[in-house]
């Protein structure tokens, strides 16, 4: 070939080689890391969040997750699970990558899926340690989002991010204009009404009525009781979460006790709440809460002022109903013309392509 012919075409490749890095974008996640990524992204492991990830970037989005942390969903929520994989058996095929609460999250695997991008939440990045540098060491770009802060302002920017990842920010923005309308209409009733912060008290009812299970300071839902104006007990003993000694949940006299379940509590006598649950089952559950020792003297016992919530719907873009649920039962006279949980489903049918049945708040009744 001419030797002319041949520079032309050296020249071309060149040029368009420096296109393609020129598309390359870089995100800023919620720890401020800025992240090179070539978007959208094309191969992709979700370490939780993967609910968040479908509604934002759509279904189509999961045809490019190569790798998952299943036990974030499957054995935490495992009728959310059979819910979407009865809908789409293929997310049964996604490699499991396993999961870093249980320290089973395998790097090599990770590795072993050429993946252009992990997305880890806040609490996973933080607990892989120095294994997170193996994996940016091995070229693998992290990004980290935050929903468990349960903050305004980290829940919008995952949002955000996970727009930006699956090239959907329009719909992105829409989901976080929508949450950010939601959260701060509720607060500006609390604030405009200037009622007393009713003392709150709220348990992951995991370990049924016999055993105090964990309580929370700063985050997830004690977040949300702080928040929304209430007065969450367990802040001067807990920083994120763990248990709180009985006598101080007791000599605290809580007005308002939340407890917060999963479809795992079907078994024995937790508190059983999300898809699948039936909501005479998840009130005889509440009501076994009646029987702790010192509990029948509790304001909120007395008041009939204890309800059931899905932790399932903590930690989430879908949230938004729940802060709502949490604002109502502090503040009943508020919002009277608010449906939480309708509010939960709307966001299904809106965003998602199940729709789950089941009980997802609840309540002790007379």
């Amino acid at each position: 070939m001419n030797p002319r012919v041949l520079l032309i075409l050296a020249l071309g490749i060149s040029i368009f080689a420096g296109s393609v890095q020129a598309k390359m974008t870089v995100i800023n996640d919620v720890l401020s890391r800025k992240v090179e990524l070539d978007l959208p992204a094309k191969r992709v492991i979700l370490g939780f969040y993967a609910e968040d990830y479908m509604a934002i970037g759509t279904e189509k989005a999961l045809d490019n997750v190569v790798g998952i942390s299943r036990d974030t969903w499957e054995g935490w929520r495992p009728s959310s699970w059979s819910l979407y994989t009865n809908y789409r058996p293929s997310l049964k095929n996604i490699p499991d990558v396993g999961e870093v609460e249980a320290q089973t999250f395998s790097i090599e695997k990770v590795i072993s899926l050429k993946p252009s991008v992990i997305l880890l939440a806040d609490w996973q990045y933080k607990g892989l340690g120095t294994d997170a540098g193996r994996l940016e060491d091995a070229g693998i770009p992290i990004v980290v989002v935050d929903y468990n802060a349960q903050t305004l302002e980290r829940h919008i920017k995952s949002t955000q991010i996970i727009g930006e990842l699956t090239g959907q920010e329009k719909r992105a923005q829409e989901i976080a204009d929508d949450y950010q309308h939601t959260i701060e209409s509720t607060l500006q009733r609390i604030k405009a009404a200037n009622l007393p912060k009713p003392r709150t008290y709220v348990e992951f009812g995991n370990k049924g009525p016999s055993q105090y299970s964990f309580t929370y300071g700063k985050n997830m839902w004690g977040a949300v009781i702080t928040m929304m104006g209430g007065d969450n007990i367990a802040a001067p003993f807990v920083e994120w979460w763990g248990p709180m000694n009985l006598e101080q949940v007791l000599a605290s006299r809580p007005e308002v006790v939340f407890l917060a379940g999963t479809e795992s509590g079907m078994t024995g006598d937790a508190i059983a709440m999300g898809q699948g649950v039936d909501r005479k089952l998840a009130e005889s559950r509440l009501a076994g809460y009646k029987t702790r020792t010192g509990w029948e003297q509790m304001p909120a016992v007395k008041n009939n002022r204890v309800y059931g919530i899905y932790q399932g719907a903590s930690r989430t873009i879908l949230d938004a109903s729940m802060v709502q649920f949490i604002a109502k039962s502090m503040y009943p006279s508020l919002f009277k013309d608010i449906d939480p949980e309708q509010e939960y489903l709307n966001f299904y049918k809106k965003y998602l392509p199940v729709m789950p049945t089941g009980t997802f708040t609840a309540q002790i009744s007379e």
